[in-house]
């Protein structure tokens, strides 16, 4: 389908909704316009005192648009993806964030002769959550201008929406397709100026470490990448600071007596200090900051619409690299925020009832200040990981996406589900909207190595960030020296992974590696349905 205005657009107020055909409607105070410029549709829309919820856009295929062939559907994931990343039939009630593909044929057979991928996409940073769906007879946009779960007050200021693009792909498998299609939607990803990889603690120590097992992984990391150019990371996960998952974020506990101090020792290890950190959160008031900066439906959590907040949270950051971390991995903040993780919820990321104090911007826009706040603070050269961050909001603002949930050290069936699905169906956002992360391997001892292996050669061939977290002593000789080819490669990040029978299989056995075929046995005794889905 080529790009061209809406058939129908409708706005949803708070009291009431009004359909209409011309693409430059109005009524009552509001004035909204979508406008065709070369090949995209811009959007935007205007009003003073009216609170405004949704836009809904409405393309009517035409009978040359209407697919006639068997076409299976791609729709992506708010933030991470949950596990259940897939194509699909035609399902008319789905929603899909941020954009969708559709295509005939399968990349399990090698001749793309004949294959046709369509992308329905919205440009990354709009002041909008956007959502697609697509049925038999056209294909839907909805934009939401909430502010939090109450209407958007504009006071008379025009918000552009976002910029709509439409692309059509031929002779061509899905996957390139939709690589192509990512790269269109973000025309200024960020990219670290080196392949980022290396150590991260917490799928063996959850939380429990201390300043001494830091040293400890740090130089078990840097004996392993020992050659290698360019030098790994140490992340300091969750567990550093005086109370579990929150801060203050101005000094360690008892266990990290000395941050800055344990950056430099990291550092004469010849490798690089990262540090973890969860802005938004502020359980019990623990960080000491005024009861006005926090949100009045919640106060556990600071509200990212206020200027002193944005003006904490640089403050946080320089900290951070003042002390000499070169890597700053900052998560929670979607259901910090939103009050919802963003791949547990169909359509909407926030419930109704709360705004913002700010209450003239839009939740995408309020988000977006505060990623920018942090990477302004945090400069060009530190690389900045955004967990459980909006992927289209966040992209070109962060070096790094974690695009998935969870994996698990200890349970299998999370890690299969969460990184598997993760790497194959995400791949294409890699060095599009920034670089993939699709989460660490964990190694503890308690997980099959033959299936763990796997994971770790996946990850280390994919051309994606790698990070490890290896619980010291639990592996022989042998084994060490596999991971240090993994590290070997997670160094380059040369290498070009791409799945085969993903249309087919959510968790894909076939894979393409540097143009040769391989397959991967994910399962051992089959999956424990009690414990699969959860994480």
């Amino acid at each position: 389908m080529k790009t061209r205005l809406p058939d129908l657009i409708s706005i949803y107020c708070e009291e009431k909704e009004t359909s209409f055909t011309d693409c430059t409607g109005a009524f009552d105070d509001v004035r909204f316009s979508a406008e065709l410029r070369g090949n995209s549709v811009f959007v935007s829309v205007r009003a003073e005192k009216t609170p405004l919820r949704y836009i809904r856009l409405r393309w009517h295929f035409s009978p040359r648009e209407k697919r006639s062939d068997l076409v299976r559907i791609y729709g992506d994931a708010w933030e991470r993806g949950g596990g259940d990343l897939e194509w699909r039939g035609i399902v008319p009630e789905r929603c899909m964030p941020w954009f969708c593909l559709v295509s005939n044929g399968s990349d399990s057979r090698e001749d793309v002769s004949g294959r046709f991928t369509e992308g329905f996409g919205v440009k990354v940073r709009p002041g909008a959550m956007c959502f697609w769906q697509y049925d038999a007879a056209g294909a839907t946009l909805w934009m939401d201008v909430r502010c939090g779960g109450l209407g958007v007050i504009l006071g008379g200021r025009e918000l552009f929406a976002g910029e709509i693009i439409f692309r059509e792909y031929r002779n061509m498998s899905a996957f390139s397709a939709g690589q192509s299609f990512c790269r269109e939607m973000c025309p200024d990803p960020l990219s670290p100026e080196t392949p980022v990889y290396g150590s991260n603690n917490w799928y063996y120590a959850y939380g429990k470490s201390s300043h001494g097992e830091i040293l400890r992984d740090a130089q078990i990391v840097g004996e392993l990448c020992a050659g290698n150019k360019n030098r790994p990371f140490m992340v300091i996960d969750d567990g550093w600071t005086q109370n579990p998952k929150n801060g203050p974020w101005d000094r360690g506990k008892a266990e990290f007596p000395d941050m800055p101090g344990l950056a430099a020792e990291i550092k004469k290890l010849g490798v690089r200090p990262g540090i973890w950190v969860r802005y938004i959160y502020d359980e019990n008031h623990v960080c000491g900051l005024p009861d006005e900066w926090h949100f009045a439906h919640d106060a556990n959590f600071l509200d990212p619409s206020r200027p002193e907040v944005l003006g904490y949270i640089r403050e946080t950051t320089e900290r951070f690299v003042n002390w000499g971390y070169e890597l700053i991995k900052f998560d929670c903040s979607t259901q910090d925020i939103l009050g919802r993780r963003g791949y547990r919820v169909p359509y909407s990321v926030a419930a109704d009832g709360w705004c913002f104090a700010d209450r003239s911007k839009t939740s995408a826009e309020i988000i977006m200040d505060f990623y920018r706040a942090v990477a302004q603070a945090a400069g060009r050269k530190t690389v900045l990981i955004g967990c459980a961050t909006i992927s289209h909001l966040s992209a070109g603002l962060v070096h790094i996406g974690r695009t998935g949930a969870d994996i698990n050290g200890v349970n299998w069936d999370i890690t299969r589900r969460m990184g598997v699905n993760t790497l194959a169906f995400r791949m294409m956002h890699h060095r599009a909207l920034f670089d993939a992360d699709a989460d660490c391997v964990g190694i503890t001892g308690e997980l099959p190595w033959e299936l763990v292996r796997q994971w770790l050669m996946a990850l280390s061939k994919s051309g994606t960030p790698l990070f490890v977290s290896c619980r010291p002593g639990v592996l022989d000789e042998g084994q060490l020296n596999e991971l240090r080819e993994a590290f070997a490669s997670g160094a380059e990040q040369k290498d070009v992974l791409v799945p085969l029978d993903w249309m087919e299989n959510i968790c894909p056995e076939k894979w393409m590696l540097n143009g040769e075929e391989v397959r991967f046995d994910w399962y051992a005794d089959g999956i424990n349905p009690m414990f699969a889905g959860k994480n």
